[in-house]
């Protein structure tokens, strides 16, 4: 994993880095000629070319200035504005260098017309919140961004990460903690490897069985779609419920089916629940009163780790309500809100600062909170937060959140701690999305190109057994 780190601990770094005797104008020159090569990669050579440089008066125009000076030497005609007083159109160029004022930056900056030329950033582009991804009117929209040290959150969240491009992490030899000692991580493919349990040679379908309570009558295609999930993310078993269904409308699938009750079904679904390894209960069931009830008798007395989703989260109500029920749980939760799900168990909207958001509410019921977005969020109670950044606008479609849930039971199921397998099946899922057609991805798609994600990550690790 990726380390990321807000601005006040990247005050600490540079701060230690100053305590160990590393001059700050050691720093800028190499932040600077950091800068410079990755302009020079995307002019596809300095000689000729045209570069108009918008240095601030801070360190980020310092490192400007000396990216300047850097592309000068390799034959690059340079324009070095000051950011203070530009105007409103740049002169002809090639590439604009935004060094105007970087992390720090809190006031008004409408970025100038740059004549189509692309734009690269300085740690960050300006007018983009380095802790929370909000834009600010007349930010800058960079092709690509050099960030020093680690990664920002405002390059991973919101409008930022659209604002920033294509990112580029340089260390400068900044002493920055291991991503295992920092508060908010980046998942990346090479954690699928190293995490995820692979199957032993002695294992059989109950060592990683998973129950499953969702549907109901006319509402069939979302237990199929946790189900299927589930059984391409590795689940050797699915026990799949279904409150009032009748026994001919049950899904066609590899999982195990039954008609629950339609009243009171968690006592039928409590049953043998021990000898499944998690629970993902929600998705279709309905939000009728009963239902309502049996799912948080469901949640509060199942013994295994559980994932609610959906249905499910509405069944929980507001935060005082939903911690009622998961207070007495002796095994872990997951919970999966998008916004309006979130924004009823919080009683808010997560707002610009969706880190502290997130991070809040699993304080607040001592469960993982999973917060869907373009980045998915993923938070513990004690305040880690992995974040999923594969995502993509292919999965703004209909079960697309069904699979999600019942990948997350696999990963549980596979042994997999509740933090990890919520945010490893949240990468996996963006992944699997991407290796889809640009248009036309459905929800039953992604079972069969998640287990295609997890081959190649298998493969790749020259047979797949955890690190």
């Amino acid at each position: 994993m990726q380390p990321v780190l807000t601005i006040e601990e990247m005050r600490a770094v540079d701060a230690a880095a100053a305590g160990s005797g590393t001059p700050v104008e050691a720093l800028v020159e190499r932040a600077g000629t950091a800068v410079a090569t990755e302009a020079l990669r995307l002019l596809g050579g300095g000689y000729g070319r045209r570069v108009v440089v918008v240095a601030g008066p801070g360190n980020n125009g310092a490192d400007g200035k000396v990216a300047a000076r850097v592309l000068s030497r390799r034959g690059a005609r340079i324009v070095v504005l000051d950011a203070r007083a530009l105007p409103t159109h740049l002169p002809a160029c090639d590439l604009v260098v935004d060094a105007a004022f970087g992390t720090g930056f809190r006031g008004e900056y409408r970025a100038p017309e740059t004549g189509g030329a692309p734009v690269l950033a300085v740690d960050l582009p300006t007018g983009v919140d380095a802790d929370t991804g909000e834009v600010r009117s007349g930010a800058v929209r960079a092709r690509a961004t050099v960030t020093f040290g680690s990664l920002k959150p405002g390059l991973l969240l919101a409008e930022g990460c659209q604002h920033a491009g294509e990112v580029r992490i340089r260390r400068l030899g900044l002493p920055v903690p291991a991503a295992a000692d920092c508060s908010i991580r980046l998942v990346e493919d090479e954690d699928v490897v190293e995490l995820l349990p692979a199957r032993g040679a002695e294992s059989h379908k109950w060592k990683t069985a998973l129950s499953v309570v969702a549907g109901s009558p006319g509402m069939y295609g979302a237990p199929s779609l946790v189900a299927r999930a589930a059984s391409r993310a590795g689940a050797g078993m699915v026990r799949l419920g279904i409150p009032g269904a009748a026994p001919g409308d049950l899904p066609s699938t590899e999982a195990v089916s039954r008609v629950l009750p339609a009243t009171g079904f968690h006592e039928v679904a409590l049953e043998g629940i021990e000898r499944t390894s998690a629970l993902v209960v929600g998705p279709g069931l309905g939000t009728e009163r009963t239902t309502r009830a049996s799912v948080r008798r469901l949640v509060a007395k199942a013994p295994v780790p559980v994932v609610i989703d959906a249905d499910g989260l509405t069944a929980l109500g507001e935060d005082a309500s939903a911690a009622e029920v998961l207070a007495p749980r002796s095994a872990p939760t997951v919970l999966t809100p998008h916004d309006g799900e979130f924004a009823r168990l919080a009683g808010a909207a997560p707002g610009a600062d969706r880190i502290t958001a997130v991070r809040r509410l699993a304080a607040r019921l001592g469960a993982v909170v999973l917060l869907k977005g373009s980045t998915t969020l993923v938070a513990s109670p004690e305040g880690t937060v992995l974040v999923a950044a594969a995502g993509s606008a292919k999965l703004a479609t209909a079960g697309t959140g069904d699979v999600l849930s019942g990948m997350i039971g696999a990963f549980l199921a596979r042994g997999l701690p509740p933090l990890e397998a919520a945010a490893l099946a949240a990468h996996v899922h963006g992944r699997a999305a991407a290796l889809a057609p640009a248009e036309g991805l459905i929800a039953g798609d992604l079972p069969g190109l998640v287990a295609a994600v997890l081959t190649d990550a298998a493969t790749a690790s020259g047979g797949g057994r955890a690190r």
